[in-house]
């Protein structure tokens, strides 16, 4: 049916690749590409059958990545490498006359934040080009966007609050490791926490709000309210919510290496010198620290991530809460990596799947939630996210 280029081949590209290797029918070609062509041969020769073809690109490089669309000349470019690079892929996107898919919003290298106003900024770029762009085609964002946006549809008449949950209940057996990028996921976990009351944005220290929340299958595990991408286009999507909070699961062996890695420096941004070389100390803890896309094999248990709502409907006080368990083994099994990245590549494939299909296609820049909800959602059953919808319930809001 289409042409993809997949640019990132870290675990969650290695996700999307792998779940597009089996849909023939709507991923005809694929071409994964990287900066180091070597792991994109690996995840190909992994698929087997000559699906994945590949190439070297650097997505900080628009004059490079105009060159690779215009030879392979793709039906949608895929973006699952680092937030930084969102705005050269769009660039270049732009450029070339090809829609655009991502699952994480652009930060700047030099600054820890997270908003959604510089890709939001090329609405009208797209919208004139005829082309589209699909924002935070993850998990979350994505499927808890997804999730909210059916719920608006089918469960309530007024949302008013919204709680997304994402506990990480599983064991990779390391001391300290990150499920995804290292350098993204503690910039992520370490900023500020933000969440929205009553028309405005209310800002907590990090890790300031925590409770013990009940997590199905899984139990009692203690939550932080942070700060999260989608928050901020739920709110501006969505009106009428009151109140719109993320929370996260972290042991506290987690927090104890994060608070060291914090007072010794390691999780700054600026650049130091070493030697008489410059090194940004966060990139070298990465280079340190353990690569996720290695902690799949001896990861044990669950993830749990989903949005609790309530609101009225009818006139009357509603409570929803739908959510996905995801086994870390069972993910590995399928392909080689953790429930993190699978939680978050199968989405993205199923975005892109949207878009071929003609399903999520209009001229513009959109989160996933401003589309049609029902056939993702049937598509997270189809493909390994099945979900589960809990009317009428106490949700601990």
């Amino acid at each position: 049916m289409g042409k993809v280029l997949v640019i990132g081949a870290g675990g969650v590209g290695t996700v999307v690749v792998h779940k597009m290797a089996g849909l023939p029918e709507v991923f005809s070609e694929i071409l994964l590409a990287s900066r180091t062509k070597s792991k994109c041969d690996d995840i190909a020769a992994q698929i087997g059958g000559n699906r994945v073809q590949t190439a070297q690109v650097d997505a900080d490089n628009v004059p490079e990545l105009v060159e690779l669309i215009n030879s392979y000349q793709p039906d949608l470019v895929v973006n699952v490498a680092l937030p930084y690079q969102d705005l050269t892929i769009m660039d270049a996107c732009l450029e070339t006359g090809v829609s655009y898919l991502d699952t994480a919003n652009y930060e700047p290298k030099d600054e820890a934040k997270f908003e959604y106003k510089w890709q939001w900024a090329y609405q009208e770029k797209f919208k004139e080009a005829g082309l589209t762009a699909i924002l935070g085609c993850g998990f979350d964002p994505g499927v808890t966007s997804v999730f909210t946006a059916y719920a608006a549809k089918h469960h309530f008449d007024e949302m008013q609050y919204l709680d997304i949950v994402d506990c990480n209940a599983g064991d990779h057996g390391k001391a300290f490791a990150t499920n995804f990028n290292p350098e993204i996921n503690i910039r992520e976990v370490t900023q500020k926490g933000k969440y929205w009351e009553n028309g405005q944005w209310v800002v907590t220290e990090p890790h300031e709000i925590h409770k013990a929340l009940n997590y199905p299958e899984i139990g009692p595990k203690e939550s932080y309210v942070i700060y999260h991408e989608e928050l901020e286009s739920l709110v501006k999507n969505f009106p009428t919510l009151k109140r719109a909070r993320f929370w996260m699961t972290f042991g506290q062996e987690y927090l104890t290496h994060l608070r060291v890695i914090q007072n010794i420096g390691m999780a700054g941004i600026e650049p130091v010198m070493y030697n008489g070389v410059e090194i940004v100390p966060i990139q070298f803890l990465k280079a340190v620290l353990p690569n996720p896309g290695d902690l799949g094999e001896n990861y044990k248990g669950w993830t749990s991530i989903g949005c609790r709502i309530k609101g009225l409907k009818d006139g009357k006080e509603k409570t929803y809460y739908v959510y996905n368990n995801c086994s870390h083994e069972v993910a590995y099994k399928e392909t080689g990596t953790q429930a993190v990245s699978y939680t978050t590549g199968v989405p993205c494939m199923i975005g892109a799947m949207m878009y071929l299909q003609g399903t999520w296609k209009k001229p513009g820049v959109f989160n996933v939630e401003e589309f049609n909800p029902d056939p993702f959602m049937e598509q997270l059953n189809q493909h390994g996210l099945p979900w589960v919808e809990l009317h009428d319930v106490h949700l601990e809001m």
